[in-house]
């Protein structure tokens, strides 16, 4: 048989590269990263400005984080999001639609209750919200994780990320802005309808795996996907692995849990945080995406992990210098824009590396276990925030965050060997 171009290991590479950056996969990675990012900066932006505006403490912001929960506690429904199959759409799109319809309805309905009439009602529906997007996550990342090829994880990945961060405009950035010439039941139903993305998305694309093979019980589906893990890691490097899971993305997690309070708290307008913050943050998303995914193609994911994860805990430090500094609209751009920069392209890394770490066999399982893994620092940590910025203030409770970003970086030299 004669050879074809695509079967030559040069012209396959530079096909690759060319096809890793331009195909349909990529846009697909783009909605799948607004539709999953959007319900979290519902809850962790707009509802801590929205209470902060209306008059509730610090204390019980931050308090507010536990309903986060979710996020952690994922992977023990992710099974039977992978043995069941819904009798429409297929076996990921129909869970999508159906998390995707339950998350526009219950964001929309938030915006109806007053915070100091009914505080416990607003942490109910905020924990049905963390749910819903917990849920349309579980199958995102697995749908995700059987679109893309081995070679595409990376910047697929980081497309996925960036995309994730650029929805935190809509309840960031826009509904603040909103909030200022509106009443807030109807800034938080336009922040709902941007949930069609996702719905719009989950019509228009197919199934990944035409003909998928889901376990057969559904005591397959939660057991085999643990013992294929340690099996394949070893025990030892199993439990570095989830250890660095959970430290890496600690301090910028914490040192991001409250900076819509923190921003008012030094003295910007909600309509500044909304334009100059959120400009610099859409800037740094899309040179950050592009630039980083690339680069995780030529370098690989270990050394993107390094390489983003040395930015991102320098960017923590900006926070610090803004305290410092105080209501100075060019210092909250540039700090902004690096956070943005250095976090989301940390995260992107980190992404990548929990896709590669998973088995394709067991997408749904192993990713929720992996990133529910990485949400308990988000929501046990943060829940403490509050608290402890009121007891040292902004500035130390920055350099604090800073700390606790050095031991995720020390566990890359057994996880992930920068000449690995």
């Amino acid at each position: 048989m004669p050879v074809t171009e695509a079967e030559i290991p040069g012209v396959a590479r530079r096909q690759s590269f060319a096809e890793a950056i331009l195909n349909r996969r990529m846009l697909i990675c783009v909605f799948t990263g607004f539709a999953s990012g959007l319900p979290l900066y519902v809850l962790i932006q707009l509802v801590p400005a929205w209470l902060r505006v209306e008059g509730v403490g610090l204390k019980e912001i931050g308090f507010f984080a536990l309903i986060g929960f979710p996020y952690t506690w994922k992977f023990l429904w992710a099974p039977v999001m992978d043995r069941y199959t819904l009798p429409f759409l297929g076996r990921r799109r129909g869970w999508m639609l159906l998390t995707q319809l339950a998350l526009l309805a219950s964001i929309a309905s938030m915006g109806f209750v007053k915070p100091q009439l009914s505080i416990w009602t607003i942490a109910y529906l905020a924990a049905a919200v963390a749910f819903f997007s917990a849920s349309q996550d579980i199958v995102l990342d697995a749908y995700r994780r059987e679109l893309l090829p081995e070679i595409e994880l990376g910047l697929g990945n980081a497309i996925h990320v960036q995309a994730y961060r650029l929805a935190g405009l809509v309840p960031g950035s826009l509904a603040l802005i909103l909030a200022d010439f509106l009443p807030w039941h109807v800034v938080f139903a336009v922040v709902a309808g941007f949930m069609l993305v996702g719905v719009l998305l989950t019509l228009f694309i197919q199934e990944a795996i035409a003909e998928p093979s889901p376990p057969k019980t559904l005591r397959e589906a939660v057991v085999e996907p643990f013992r294929e893990f340690a099996r394949r890691k070893g025990l030892r490097a199993a439990a570095l692995i989830l250890a660095f899971l959970f430290l890496y993305k600690l301090g910028d997690n914490m040192a991001t849990a409250l900076s819509s309070a923190f921003y008012l708290d030094i003295g910007f307008s909600l309509t500044q945080i909304g334009s100059i913050a959120k400009f610099a943050s859409l800037v740094a998303v899309i040179v950050g995406g592009l630039v980083g995914g690339v680069m995780m193609i030529r370098l690989g994911i270990n050394r993107a992990l390094w390489l983003f994860g040395a930015v991102q805990v320098i960017s923590i430090l900006g926070f610090a210098l803004l305290a410092e500094v105080g209501p100075n609209p060019w210092m909250l751009g540039t700090v902004v824009a690096l956070e943005y920069l250095g976090v989301g392209l940390g995260t992107a890394a980190f992404t990548a590396f929990i896709a590669r770490t998973t088995n394709p066999v067991f997408a749904a399982t192993q990713f929720a276990l992996f990133t529910a893994l990485t949400a308990v620092p988000r929501t046990l940590a943060n829940a403490t925030t509050g608290i402890i910025v009121e007891q040292v203030g902004w500035t130390s409770f920055f350099v604090l965050c800073t700390v606790l970003a050095i031991p995720g970086m020390l566990l890359l030299f057994r996880v992930a060997p920068w000449n690995d």
